[in-house]
């Protein structure tokens, strides 16, 4: 008996330090569920990615530029999570110090802590969630530039946009920046940091390059619907990850997002097919796929804040004001972005940041506000976020895209152009049909 009080005793000195850090918040033990989540929810990320906005992006565009969008998706994720592992992490998510930029402390992902300060899961896991997002943002800007962008100035011009547009801007909103800390700004999973960012900077590049050969005179068809169904589908699906995913936990509030995000695909697919039905006497495949991805943006900056009742809001609206967008670039202003990225991401991203701050109040059935804030403080707080960020994004892109130009031409030639970019860039054809 004394053998077993003096090793009782031995045990608790020797935990005591350990018990000591848990009492002070020092949490150096990640939690096994919540660290499943997340890596299920990076792999999810990455799906969306590829293959699904691979062929998203690829059933839109005719048959003899879909390899080429394929590789441009692929060819975007790899050096962009290259380059998240040599600096992008540390520089949006490294040490707080003046609230632009991370602290180089992370650098090549070295150093990281046991467990994500603030969070129950492994420093390793949460930059391997965020790297996902660094990926799919600018291979979300493919779809401006489909057609006619040489495939050496889009490497390069991605590669600059990650480290100078979105790392910056993730620091600011998610990694404890000035307009988290003195505006309130809120984004769930990626309103601002990735669809604003994104859509505006798409916006910009597809003015820059000029329209295609054609437009708008010439109709130019999906080549495969089938393919943007099947693309929509895991994007739908990944989407799960992508917000579920950002509640860094698995608990009530990823949930929460799954629903949330469920439920504006939902309402905004169905709604955009009825406003075909009325507009164009059919609904489309294409309609339906596009409309769900435009609810899928909007909702996503307050998919874990709001209310299951407000998410189906959020899809009618987004349907509504990203249909009327699409109309208005292309016809209205005749700006060739192919495949609609600035009316479906930056309009749906833009619109969703803003609705946030109404229906986060409680009485709405939202989380309710941060102590300090009220409706009228938030939606200040996310009208500077979104004001600050498109800024940001449009310098920053115009001035990228210039330099890269320098060293690699932005745009294929006429013959190049109308050969396809399969055969006249990659040497392949997506379809040897005889």
């Amino acid at each position: 008996m004394r053998n077993l009080r003096t090793l009782t005793a031995a045990s608790l000195l020797w935990a005591w330090p350990a018990m000591a850090m848990a009492q002070d918040g020092q949490i150096d033990v990640a939690d096994s569920g919540d660290t499943s989540w997340i890596l299920i929810s990076s792999a999810l990320v990455l799906m969306m990615t590829m293959p699904g906005l691979s062929l998203f992006y690829g059933g839109l565009v005719r048959a003899k530029n879909f390899l080429s969008v394929l590789l441009q998706c692929g060819a975007i994720a790899a050096v962009a999570s290259i380059l998240w592992i040599l600096v992008g992490y540390t520089l949006a998510f490294g040490n707080v110090s003046n609230g632009w930029l991370g602290g180089g402390n992370a650098l090549m992902l070295m150093d990281l802590g046991n467990v994500r300060e603030g969070l129950t899961v492994p420093e390793s896991s949460f930059s391997l969630f965020q790297m996902t997002f660094a990926a799919i943002t600018p291979a979300l800007m493919v779809g401006a530039w489909v057609d006619r962008a040489r495939f050496g100035w889009v490497l390069g011009f991605c590669a600059l946009w990650g480290l100078i547009v979105y790392a910056p801007v993730a620091h600011w909103v998610w990694g404890g920046g000035w307009l988290s800390s003195q505006f309130g700004t809120l984004d769930f999973a990626g309103g601002i940091v990735v669809h604003t960012t994104a859509g505006i900077s798409a916006l910009v590049a597809a003015m820059l390059l000029g329209k295609r050969n054609g437009f708008p005179r010439t109709v130019m068809l999906p080549h495969s619907p089938s393919l943007t169904m099947a693309g929509a589908a895991l994007l739908w699906v990944g989407w799960f990850g992508f917000n579920g995913g950002s509640a860094l936990a698995a608990n009530d509030d990823a949930a929460s997002a799954i629903i949330n995000t469920h439920a504006a695909a939902s309402t905004a697919a169905l709604v955009w097919i009825l406003i075909e039905y009325f507009k164009l006497g059919k609904p489309t495949s294409v309609g339906f796929a596009t409309g769900a991805i435009a609810g899928l943006a909007t909702v996503t900056p307050a998919a874990g804040f709001i209310s299951p009742g407000a998410a189906i809001l959020f899809g009618a609206v987004a349907a509504i004001i990203c249909y009327a967008s699409i109309q208005l670039v292309k016809q209205k202003f005749s700006i060739d972005d192919s495949l609609d990225v600035f009316a479906v991401h930056g309009v749906g991203g833009m619109t969703g940041s803003l609705l946030l701050a109404v229906f986060l109040s409680s009485s709405l059935g939202g989380t309710g506000y941060a102590e300090g804030m009220t409706m009228g403080s938030q939606f200040v707080g996310q009208l500077v976020g979104v004001g600050v960020t498109l800024l940001w994004s449009v310098v920053g892109s115009v001035i990228i895209a210039l330099m890269v130009s320098v060293f690699f031409r932005m745009r294929v030639d006429e013959d190049t152009e109308r050969e396809g970019l399969d055969i006249a860039s990659h040497g392949e054809r997506a379809w040897e049909l005889d």
